[in-house]
């Protein structure tokens, strides 16, 4: 397993379908091998017939993010349109719009830093995690505070044989405190914990509707390996043996996420909106632009629960 673990990336990399532009009812264009393609041709202040909807969903499906750019869309815009996708969440712990409570306000300043910067699956804390996430970029700096998105299906696509075989029976504990709980103040924390309890997950869940396998782990809630020891019947010497082997494959799985090659990056000009499958992508904010401002709106869709293999 040790040796496995460290060995480099099996080569060439799984990558999705090319993008056959007659194809579709906007002009696509895809951003990297592997993940992302910009949208265009599109005006999504109009409401947009249930064709186009569907032809989107596809998109999103295939290309897992999706960028649109010059999109000078309202925030009851913003919400009508992510709802034509599913119902719509209301985040617990962080600022919501006035008007609209399913709107994220992800706004940073010169006096409040951005802690977004881990490599991350929105809510997968929650027991249904989401669907999807639709940000849109009200204002940002004019270099950095870039986000990049990670195709998950692509990180277990190229684990070692041996890896996929110890993790395909392995349930994760996802938790909201450890992160959340900075933001959400110290005398609320019990009422939250009785909200949402720590939830188990697969550590590899199946697309409901692509099928795809998912490496579904995350440096963000993930914290720790529910049922390590039952799975691979791990003999050990001390307790520190086996706790740190569940822990050096855990963190293994985490780095998945940091390689390049499953990535795309974008940089956001205001009234650029991203689209992506949660289900399928983890994310990164890159908090390099401080004290610059940023202020971003995110409608989050409501998902299923995930099934393992």
């Amino acid at each position: 397993m040790q040796a496995a673990m460290n060995a480099p990336q099996t080569l060439p990399l799984q990558t999705g379908p090319s993008a056959d532009k007659s194809s579709w009812p906007f002009a696509v264009e895809r951003v990297t091998p592997g993940i992302g393609a910009e949208i265009r041709d599109i005006d999504l202040r109009e409401t947009l017939d249930d064709a186009t909807c569907a032809e989107l969903r596809r998109a999103l499906l295939q290309f897992k993010v999706l960028f649109f750019r010059d999109q000078d869309i309202s925030a009851a815009q913003q919400v009508a349109l992510a709802r034509r996708f599913g119902e719509l969440e209301v985040h617990p712990a962080f600022p919501h719009h006035p008007d609209h409570p399913e709107l994220v306000v992800l706004g940073r300043n010169e006096s409040k830093r951005g802690r977004e910067n881990l490599y991350h699956s929105d809510v997968s804390w929650r027991e249904i995690p989401s669907m999807g996430s639709m940000l849109r970029c009200v204002q940002c700096p004019e270099v950095g505070g870039d986000t990049l998105w990670i195709n998950m299906a692509a990180a277990y696509d190229n684990l070692p044989a041996d890896v996929k075989a110890s993790i395909a029976r392995l349930d994760a504990v996802h938790d909201i405190l450890p992160l959340f709980g900075i933001a959400i103040p110290e005398e609320q924390h019990a009422a939250t914990r009785k909200q949402f309890p720590p939830v188990t997950h697969p550590v590899v869940r199946v697309h409901p509707e692509t099928g795809e396998k998912i490496l579904f782990v995350n440096e963000a809630f993930t914290t720790h390996l529910s049922n390590y020891g039952r799975v691979t019947a791990q003999s050990y010497r001390f307790g520190f043996d086996y706790k740190l082997a569940e822990m050096d494959l855990l963190h293994y799985l985490f780095r998945q996420a940091h390689a390049p090659e499953y990535q795309v990056r974008l940089k956001w000009r205001p009234n650029t909106i991203a689209f992506w499958d949660n289900r399928a992508c983890q994310h990164y904010a890159v908090q390099d632009y401080f004290p610059a401002p940023r202020h971003m709106l995110r409608a989050t869709i409501v998902g299923d629960r995930p099934v393992g293999l």
